[in-house]
């Protein structure tokens, strides 16, 4: 797990960009958090809802690859619940079903105070290859 956390830390740099950062990987699962700055924000002061796609996003990416799997988005969908305004936006993926080309996803994106802002469903398509190439694990990536 923790070449995959140094992977996707170094290697996401849309999420780097954003300030999202990894926090904990294990087989299937995955933590993500985001700290609110002013650059988050759309035009009614709350946390633009493509910043919090992006904090679920990365979080059902890392755990979607954590078997170490190449695994692609196909489908996902998000529902927003709550407004964030300040503070830090927690993402947790938890797999829900795997099989050899297909895997399901949830995540929940939480607040300061582990209030649901929205929850994520994703779903995988889990191609043959591996999600970090040998060169990289040579350290050569």
């Amino acid at each position: 797990m923790k070449e995959i956390m140094q992977f996707f830390s170094a290697e996401d740099l849309f999420a780097r960009h954003n300030g999202i950062e990894l926090l904990e990987v294990g087989p299937g699962r995955a933590k993500a958090s985001m700290r609110i700055e002013p650059y988050h924000f759309n035009g009614a002061r709350t946390v633009h809802g493509g910043a919090i796609f992006t904090l679920a996003d990365f979080a059902f990416a890392v755990a979607s690859n954590s078997h170490g799997t190449l695994a692609m988005g196909i489908n996902v969908s998000i529902s927003f619940v709550k407004a964030a305004t300040s503070g830090t936006l927690y993402a947790e993926a938890r797999e829900q079903t795997r099989n050899p080309r297909l895997a399901s996803y949830s995540v929940q994106i939480t607040d300061d105070d582990n209030a649901i802002v929205a929850i994520f469903q994703g779903m995988v398509y889990r191609k043959k290859e591996a999600i970090i190439p040998a060169n990289y694990r040579e350290g050569e990536g």
